[in-house]
């Protein structure tokens, strides 16, 4: 690429100028979410300035453990938050449909509109972005698949999302986006991206477009032009990031794993899983799903409601003759498995973005990297 083109998609904000740029955008009626500490963990909330983010924080990840320390100055200065911005476009729960009779009898049956205020996601880093791309693939109406059928809420916030994209500096130790070639710094599907710069003599934002939309928003917002010390700058960090990630997924080792689903190893690693569901709850492309229905005490007016749920529950593949997966092994594998490699003959990518969340708050620190390999090493041994 010309480096003189890269330089003119590329202006710099000073603290300051990223104060405007959410007041602007809070001052349009759009809801700001982004990331903020509370409870001891970084999640996404609503943001009204600067003053709300996270500044000086960073947070300490491993197998089953999430602490958070003081840093530098740094606004973005931590990995991936808690939860994904999954809640905000699958809300939980959902109605589904509406049935109503009235006095003379007649049934009305109505499909409510989806609820999808304009919404700023302040802050997606590059793996959580990847995952709204898997998203729109699975359950999304972008792409026009499944004949027609999709989610009319996830596609409605979806299209109402402005998505402020943050590369990432300082991956967390159970990150491995890199290995998924999700991260760690954006690359597409974003309205703006951000490479925060934070040294002991300066603090500013570097910021480039990445829609119409996204260029409308930075024009009205004060700030200077690039130079190739600044994208030199921001190179740094993204090299420095993707060399501090130490694990991942080889590419070829999801099939592996998935040709031996009678290997022992299923055994040993369900004799460590709770079934809790964590894993899929904070995962943010899994999308398993149930309804219920309720019926108000008139019997008048019924409702269908959607609610999340997880293949790790015993009731999920639940039938007339019992549970299909009643044992916790072959639930697991069912989730890693569907995750890692089935994924791709569905959707043709990877259901994995390398956050390392499932790692992080797994209560016994299951690392889906360390079974990978391990499954595919027996794979090997038997062929």
């Amino acid at each position: 690429m010309d480096p003189h083109a890269r330089l003119s998609g590329h202006r710099v904000l000073s603290l300051s100028g990223f104060e405007a740029l959410i007041n602007s955008l809070v001052e349009e009626g759009r809801r700001v979410l982004g990331p903020v500490a509370t409870d001891g963990v970084i999640t996404y909330s609503d943001v009204t300035s600067v003053a709300d983010l996270p500044k000086g924080l960073r947070d300490q990840q491993a197998p089953g453990s999430y602490t958070l320390e003081s840093s530098d100055t740094s606004l973005f200065g931590f990995a991936s938050t808690a939860a994904s911005w999954k809640p905000f476009l699958m809300p939980e729960p959902t109605l589904l449909i509406r049935a109503s009779r009235t006095t003379d009898k007649t049934i009305t049956i109505e499909q409510p509109e989806p609820e999808a205020p304009p919404t700023v996601f302040l802050g997606v880093r590059s793996c959580d972005l990847a995952a709204m791309g898997v998203l729109d693939d699975a359950v999304g109406d972008s792409a026009g698949r499944h004949n027609g059928v999709f989610d009319p809420t996830y596609s409605a916030r979806r299209r109402e999302a402005f998505v402020i994209a943050v590369a990432c500096a300082k991956p967390s130790a159970t990150c491995f986006c890199g290995s998924m070639s999700t991260g760690p710094t954006p690359t597409a599907g974003y309205d703006l991206v951000v490479h925060e710069i934070c040294k002991a003599e300066r603090h500013e934002f570097v910021i480039a477009a990445g829609s119409t939309e996204g260029d409308g928003v930075l024009d009205g917002i004060d700030s200077r032009a690039a130079t190739t010390d600044d994208l030199s700058a921001i190179d740094a960090i993204h090299h420095e990031a993707a060399a501090s990630m130490t694990r991942g997924i080889d590419p070829a080792d999801p099939s592996l794993a998935a040709s031996v689903p009678e290997a022992t190893l299923w055994n040993d690693i369900a004799k460590q899983c709770l079934s809790c569901g964590n894993c899929t709850m904070v995962c943010p492309t899994c999308f398993c799903s149930t309804t219920f229905d309720t019926t108000d005490l008139t019997g008048t007016t019924s409702e269908r409601w959607r609610s999340w749920d997880s293949c790790f529950t015993n009731d999920f593949t639940a039938i007339h003759g019992g549970a299909v997966r009643h044992t916790t092994a072959s639930r697991y594998r069912q989730w890693l498995l569907h995750k890692v490699d089935r994924w791709h003959e569905q959707f043709g990518s990877s259901g994995c973005v390398g956050c390392g969340r499932c790692i992080t708050w797994c209560p016994p620190g299951i690392d889906i990297t360390d079974e990978v390999k391990k499954l595919a090493a027996v794979a090997r041994e038997e062929g």
